[in-house]
């Protein structure tokens, strides 16, 4: 059964309003926000090409019900009619899912790179232990899909775990693929550690933040407090004969990132201020998403951190993701960076639910 779509008009008017501002003299000074409006161009163009051939598609339709119908009318041509008809609406329920998605508000932090920060939750030594096995997992998933993964800061466990540690993944639509990965991940497993074979449960906390870009977030240097300190520790070692390491608190919010990983104060301040920024544009979307908190359940994760997310059953091999029921059985390749299947049915139920909620309009 066809269904009704959302108006087109605001569509058409930003496709006329895009097209003034390419005709601009300036459009194509600043390289990046043109390639992006023109991306944004060949989408919407396409969708209303695809808006007429669905309004044909329905014209025919009717005109050959309405050619059925007709008792004087001629049997073959009834005939061929009745033939074209299953054709026809499978292409006009092709039609209308393809422009309903098209429709979806697009997330400009879609196609930006991502800061992902792992850490130990419950469980000690296990629960860094794993934080090390999904470190590794992301970095393999990154190299299956061409992306370049750069460590920001680790802090290390002592037993080839990590307490934290964040890392940068460079490339094409990273943070769109990654988004939902935010929350807790909880772990089932004997321990290396565990003489008597007894199943602990642990945890290990991600968020993914898109990578900010100073047009998003202001910071007055004045609500900086940066501290030049000597590296020390697991994994400081190395640079712990100068004062290398970065401690940056941003007042107004209390956020603090602390980088020891390079030699170079420089470029340990310069990774500081990376996540420093993209943890500053967190907190400003929460509270965005905090204003329309009663829509939360047409959103497959919150992107709160503390929200139990999946569960790793080592002994059954089993990874189960809670918040859309999907179980698979192949948790060896899943922790080896073989993620496509979950992130795919991740993305389809976000787009089912968007989709859903674009139909349904604003919920009172």
């Amino acid at each position: 059964m066809a269904i009704k779509l959302p108006d087109i008009s605001p569509f058409k008017a930003r496709v006329e309003e895009i097209d003034e501002m390419m005709n601009a003299p300036d459009f194509y000074s600043d390289a990046r926000r043109s390639a992006a409006i023109s991306r944004e161009q060949m989408k919407l163009r396409q969708l209303l090409v695809d808006y007429e051939a669905l309004d044909k598609a329905k014209e025919q339709l009717a005109e050959n019900k309405e050619m059925m119908a007709d008792p004087d009318g001629d049997e073959e041509l009834k005939e061929l009619a009745e033939m074209e008809i299953p054709d026809l609406e499978e292409q006009i329920e092709s039609l209308e899912e393809k422009i309903l998605t098209a429709m979806i508000p697009p997330e400009e932090t879609d196609s930006r790179n991502t800061i992902l920060e792992i850490r130990a939750g419950a469980g000690g030594d296990e629960a860094s232990l794993f934080a090390a096995d999904l470190y590794r997992m992301y970095s393999r998933l990154a190299e299956r899909q061409g992306w370049r993964v750069e460590q920001m800061s680790a802090s290390e466990s002592g037993i080839d775990g990590f307490k934290e540690v964040i890392f940068s993944i460079s490339g094409e639509e990273v943070y769109k693929k990654l988004k939902l990965e935010s929350g807790v991940h909880r772990v089932q497993r004997v321990p290396e550690t565990e003489s008597q074979g007894r199943i602990h449960t642990s945890t290990v906390t991600v968020a993914v933040l898109p990578e900010a870009e100073e047009v998003d977030v202001q910071i007055n240097p004045q609500d900086l407090e940066i501290t030049a300190t000597r590296a020390s520790g697991a994994g400081g070692q190395h640079v712990n004969t100068t004062d290398s390491a970065i401690n940056i608190v941003h007042k107004p919010t209390g956020i603090t990132v602390y980088c020891a990983d390079e030699r170079s104060q420089i470029k340990n301040r310069a990774k500081a201020m990376k996540v420093l920024y993209s943890r500053i544009l967190q907190v400003k979307q929460e509270e965005e998403r905090a204003k329309y908190a009663e829509n939360r359940k047409q959103q497959v994760g919150t992107g709160d951190r503390s929200e139990r997310i999946r569960t790793y059953n080592f002994p059954q091999s089993r990874l189960t993701d809670h918040r859309i029921g999907m179980t698979i059985h192949s948790l060896t390749q899943v922790m080896d960076g073989e993620l496509d299947e979950v992130l795919a049915a991740l993305q389809a139920e976000d787009q089912r639910l968007k989709i859903e909620a674009l139909m349904t309009g604003p919920q009172s």
